[in-house]
């Protein structure tokens, strides 16, 4: 009988162990669960040759403008030209009405002739000292002074054939017919543009172009060598322009404004695709970097504060979180500063299934498409 105190004592505590056993054999399947490598899709990463170009917004220039402006006064007779045509240098655009000049060359001849008889005549008399020497030298003056008359009626009566200062197309006749004009007139008879070459102007930051020289000078970037002259041209519409341009100088002031600083490409135009005051943006040549990491965008996200981060897998098999810094765009893929190197493992297939510590297997990403290195675009450094 006193067996039984024992035994009812001993009960509680055989049914607690069992529950342990039974909580125990429980969470066993989950910890095995816990610890069961995910798949991932990785891209290793690689080191290359990396051209860095900057797409900077601009516009086209005339090559050269000439404003057409009559030299002396009176009636407009006749106009030569085209409007929109292709015109040469020294092609007669204006015919200006000329009697009046024509009547003041022939005076100005006449007036030539007889200061010169008389100038001469007066030489063969001072040697015999028939005449003084002040009125020889006053006859030769006399005569002198109608010779400039006689070279200026005849540039008048020239000029009243208005040509073209420079060859290139030429624009809408500002007067008509009849209408009067005068030398020095404000209004410009036409306005003549040559488009072959044509000039683009680019703009460019201040700051960018700082960043530049600063990454040149300490070694992280390589200059270019000849290309970095050469420009590329994006049209409105997208196209590339077929033609390369020549980059010829840069500005030596920031415009206060915009705190920008102004850039001049040459390009060639012979089918005259490009008119003047057409948005485009030209693709420059800056440097280049002989180690550049460029990253999928698949594996590049962003944390609310829009910080950088990627997933890669360690050396132990599981997942690490890299904080990393780009530069900027590069077709698909990002161009990496700083927390990626050479053969990282960048998962860019599967994120939503991990966190940081997770053991993984590995697999090459399904996820990321052929790399598209289009034209860099500048973004922020993050």
């Amino acid at each position: 009988m006193p067996m039984k105190p024992v035994r009812a004592a001993l009960l509680p505590l055989l049914v607690s162990t069992l529950l342990i056993s039974a909580c125990q054999e429980s969470e066993q399947p989950s910890e095995q669960q816990e610890q069961q490598a995910t798949p991932v899709g990785v891209v290793t990463l690689k080191a290359e040759h990396f051209v860095l170009t900057s797409d900077l917004p601009g516009r086209t220039t005339a090559y050269r403008i000439a404003e057409v402006r009559p030299q002396v006064n009176g009636i407009l007779e006749k106009r030569l030209f085209s409007e929109g045509a292709e015109v040469e240098e020294g092609q007669q655009l204006y015919q200006i009405d000329d009697d009046i000049y024509r009547a003041a060359l022939k005076s100005a001849e006449a007036s030539s002739l007889s200061t010169r008889s008389l100038a001469e005549r007066y030489g063969i008399l001072v040697k015999e000292n028939a005449v003084s020497q002040q009125e020889f030298d006053e006859a030769r003056a006399a005569s002198l002074q109608a010779q400039a008359a006689l070279d200026e009626a005849r540039i008048n009566v020239r000029y009243t054939k208005v040509l073209a200062p420079i060859s290139g197309r030429i624009g809408r006749s500002a007067v008509s017919e009849g209408a009067l004009v005068t030398s020095g007139q404000s209004q410009q008879l036409a306005t003549i543009q040559q488009l072959d070459p044509i000039y683009v102007d680019i703009t460019q930051s201040s700051r960018e172009m700082l960043n530049l020289r600063r990454d040149l000078e300490a070694g992280r970037l390589q200059r270019a060598g000849d290309n970095a002259a050469s420009v590329t041209l994006i049209l409105e519409d997208g196209s590339t322009y077929s033609e390369e341009g020549k980059l010829e100088f840069s500005e030596v002031s920031v415009d206060e404004s915009t705190g920008s600083v102004t850039l001049r490409a040459v390009f060639p135009n012979p089918d005259r695709l490009l008119l003047p005051g057409m948005f485009v943006h030209a693709k420059l040549v800056a440097g280049a970097k002989s180690d550049a990491i460029l990253a999928p965008q698949q594996g590049i996200t962003r944390t609310p504060r829009g910080n950088a981060t990627a997933m890669v897998v360690n050396a132990d098999g599981k997942v690490e979180q890299r904080d990393v810094v780009t530069d900027r765009t590069v077709g698909n893929r990002w161009l990496i500063v700083s927390g990626l190197n050479e053969g990282d493992q960048l998962i860019t297939e599967g994120l939503q299934y991990i966190r940081p510590g997770a053991p993984v297997t590995v697999k090459p990403a399904g996820n990321v498409a052929e790399q598209q290195d289009n034209a860099a675009q500048p973004t922020a450094d993050q």
